[in-house]
């Protein structure tokens, strides 16, 4: 991960530290769509704690424009919260963060990698599709809850 001049202003993408992570909650709830069950302190401090290098962010002049996860579970590469804040959106965040996880998921022998994407969020679908990735309309994401 490295910082990315654009002409105007770098844009430094970088390894979320623990002491991010309030940042990041809050930033959520400003620019992510939907929430999830483990986005809250101690889901996304756990996730640090087991893979430091899976939670990226982007920041402008020092400030959170946007996040993705980039977990790897061995076999397969996935990608959750990838969000931009509306403020630096169609400004090349997204796609730095991509580029960053994909990066990372090469370098540790991952082949592929997978998104969720809510089917009402037409802004993140169009997003999605212009970093090369395509929904696979033959399968549906199927839960349970392990918590109450």
């Amino acid at each position: 991960m490295d910082d990315l001049h654009n002409g105007r202003d770098a844009l430094r993408v970088r390894a979320a530290a623990p002491e991010d992570l309030d940042a990041v909650l809050a930033f959520w709830k400003v620019a992510a769509e939907g929430t999830s069950i483990s986005d809250d302190r101690s889901g996304v401090e756990r996730l640090v704690a087991r893979d430091p290098q899976a939670l990226i962010l982007a920041e402008r002049d020092g400030v959170l424009a946007g996040t993705v996860i980039a977990g790897f579970d061995g076999w397969r590469c996935h990608l959750y919260r990838l969000a931009v804040h509306p403020d630096h959106r169609r400004r090349g965040v997204g796609m730095a963060l991509l580029a960053a996880a994909e990066e990372r998921f090469v370098e540790l022998g991952g082949r592929r990698g997978d998104a969720m994407v809510l089917d009402r969020n037409e802004l993140a679908q169009h997003a999605w599709r212009a970093a090369g990735y395509a929904p696979e309309p033959q399968w549906s994401r199927w839960v349970k809850p392990l918590t109450e």
